[in-house]
């Protein structure tokens, strides 16, 4: 009976065990084909389908929205390029590319570098210098005539090579006025805390944006600035809509756009997550 016994209680566990592991393998089968597989990639969106410019809008002074003159902004081995090779002469030809959709609370990252190309009659402040507008205005409502969209810049610097520091990830405010430190500054631009970074480097940015609250700027994984309450304000822009310019009006959410100001620069990897 013993015997009889033993042999019934271990097939009885070979069973127990066979079963459990089938509840289980059930179990996770039903969760996985019934919940969506959520990881850190799935998360975020990417902007840029590394082939062509597709929903992106280019928009240039002196030029109507939607013409990129010149071919300025181009997609070579899976970048997007600013590149003045088609140029005779720069000529204040200021540019911007949107991304078709506005945003409001983000986390956007991306890669930028320089390259060795700059116009000889672009602004000298113009000299690895380029940028990342945020909160803009839609690219169809800025003017022929319009130098600069009302925006929020993350601004990108690069070494000068004259000994003198050159942050990268600042804050610019073409039409508008943010508060640093708890109170509004009238600085038209706000330097970071990042370091001097080589021109040819590939440099990671990140841009994290609560609506009209808070804006952390990151370079390399590092927080180098952040400021609150985005709003229309200050100068800088020329030749908009005044009824675009309402002084004092909040930036909840807008266009991102890539900038073009004289200096060749690359752009890879934009990604985007919208947050709560």
């Amino acid at each position: 009976m013993k015997n009889n016994k033993i042999k019934i209680d271990l097939f009885s566990l070979k069973t127990f065990i066979l079963l459990s592991g089938l509840t289980i393998s059930f179990l996770l089968y039903s969760f996985d084909s019934s919940s969506p597989k959520i990881s850190k990639q799935d998360e975020w969106q990417s902007l840029f389908n590394g082939k062509d410019l597709q929903g992106w809008t280019p928009k240039f002074y002196h030029h109507e929205t939607g013409e990129n003159y010149a071919n300025t902004f181009r997609v070579i081995d899976g970048v997007i390029q600013v590149n003045y090779d088609d140029y005779d002469s720069f000529d204040q030809r200021y540019g911007h590319l949107f991304y078709e959709q506005p945003f409001s609370s983000f986390h956007l990252k991306f890669e930028y570098r320089f390259t060795d190309q700059w116009m000889d009659d672009a602004p000298d402040y113009t000299y690895r210098n380029s940028g990342v507008m945020f909160h803009s205005q839609a690219p169809e409502t800025i003017l022929k005539e319009q130098d600069w969209p009302i925006s929020v810049e993350y601004q990108m610097l690069a070494d000068a090579e004259d000994g003198n520091p050159r942050p990268t990830g600042n804050m610019c405010s073409p039409g508008t006025e943010v508060y640093f430190k708890g109170e509004m500054d009238p600085r038209h631009c706000i330097n970071s805390s990042s370091p001097t970074i080589p021109w040819d480097e590939w440099v990671e940015a990140e841009l994290i944006v609560y609506g009209d609250s808070l804006v952390i700027h990151k370079v390399n994984g590092e927080k180098v600035l952040e400021y609150t309450q985005p709003q229309i304000g200050g100068g800088v822009a020329n030749g908009y809509d005044p009824a675009i310019k309402v002084d004092g009006k909040m930036l909840k959410e807008g266009f991102i756009g890539l900038q073009a100001e004289g200096q060749g620069v690359e752009f890879k990897n934009i990604f985007i997550k919208p947050l709560d």
